[in-house]
């Protein structure tokens, strides 16, 4: 559980990147199914009320704004399904879906931010096999290959062009280096 002290005495970064490999570790272990990663990622974010920076100047605020974003977007996305698949309070389903799609926009401008930083040194890009047939030829991977767990995707089409443009993006389909993540559904 998340600490204000450990918070204070560990720092953000080291706070915010134990605690998200730590529910990798219990996601990959089985501990914990998709839905409930998603729900304690968003909870611990909302607990350290730290929010995204303005200026990314390191890796580690480049990483933060990346997951911040994209902890938002899945939780409120999961929010609008639930909200369609239960029938009731229809009303919600359109602001949760345009709240995650909004973040969803800026996780793409986040990692958008990490490349440049890096010169997209270290990148590789790829469409990755997905059960989902709403997600086939849309969804690609990012692999920041000197960085451990850093793994960006997206369906943005106008960062797909800058990935090809900067060279990075294969056109050749792969399995995502978190297959069994991606194709769970929550």
């Amino acid at each position: 559980m998340y600490n204000l002290i450990y918070h204070r005495k560990k720092g953000l970064f080291e706070t915010f990147f134990e605690h998200r490999s730590a529910l990798i570790t219990q996601y990959e272990n089985g501990d914990i199914n998709k839905r409930e990663f998603l729900e304690y990622n968003y909870d611990f974010v909302r607990r350290m009320n730290v929010k995204p920076f303005i200026r990314v100047d390191s890796f580690e605020k480049g990483m933060y704004n990346y997951q911040y974003y994209n902890v938002l977007a899945k939780y409120f996305r999961m929010l609008a399904k639930e909200v369609k698949s239960s029938r009731k309070h229809q009303k919600y389903y359109v602001q949760y879906l345009n709240k995650g799609n909004n973040y969803y926009h800026e996780k793409d401008k986040s990692a958008l931010a990490l490349l440049k930083l890096i010169e997209f040194e270290g990148v590789e890009a790829y469409f990755i096999k997905c059960e989902s047939k709403g997600l086939k030829d849309k969804l690609y991977e990012i692999l920041l290959l000197d960085y451990k767990e850093a793994i960006f995707h997206s369906k943005a089409i106008w960062l797909l062009d800058i990935l090809k443009e900067e060279g990075v993006f294969s056109d050749k389909r792969r399995i995502s280096v978190i297959d069994e993540y991606i194709n769970e559904t929550y």
